[in-house]
């Protein structure tokens, strides 16, 4: 049986004091933003589900409080990062070969715009991308990004500085920027 699953069915037997109720209202409302800041960081959307199921499955087992909301969402993107960087250098990830008909499937529901913008933002390097979903997508402070990464607030400036120049080069032909 595979871990996950096993940890799955644990997670209705053990989940910390949560009542079903209360484990559908945190999905309800983090479950995008958990879901976006995989696919930004893993770029495949399986492995983004996967991440999202082991998040929640983390954040019903954990039971410290949270003060407020924003705590809550920060620490639901810190472990969101954890698991990307830990499947990214996984043994799986580096001797696996991704799967890109789900990418083409997702691809054909956009106009060319948002794809050149989702293909240009893709394109950038881990470190840019994730500060700019985090920042553009999340709507995060680049003060609460440096929390959130573990970074200084000038090294998250200049990686968005830097992203920007990057998306503007690669999207300046098809914006006229």
């Amino acid at each position: 049986m595979d871990i996950t699953l096993a940890r799955s069915r644990a997670i209705g037997k053990e989940a910390a004091g949560m009542e079903r109720a209360e484990m559908a209202a945190v999905y309800q409302k983090w479950k995008n933003t958990v879901y976006r800041t995989a696919l930004a960081y893993c770029r495949n959307v399986q492995d983004a589900e996967d991440i999202t199921h082991d998040v929640f499955l983390a954040r019903f087992q954990e039971t410290k409080p949270f003060a407020d909301s924003e705590a809550e969402k920060a620490w639901m993107l810190r472990v969101t990062i954890n698991h990307c960087k830990n499947l990214l250098k996984s043994f799986r990830r580096k001797t696996s070969v991704p799967l890109t008909e789900a990418e083409q499937i997702a691809a054909a529901s956009m106009s060319p715009e948002e794809r050149a913008v989702l293909d240009a933002v893709t394109a950038l390097p881990a470190k840019y991308r994730i500060a700019v979903h985090l920042f553009y997508y999340e709507g995060y402070s680049t003060r609460e990004i440096s929390e959130i990464t573990k970074t200084g607030e000038a090294a998250v400036r200049k990686q968005l500085q830097r992203a920007r120049e990057l998306l503007r080069k690669e999207l300046g032909e098809v914006f006229s920027i």
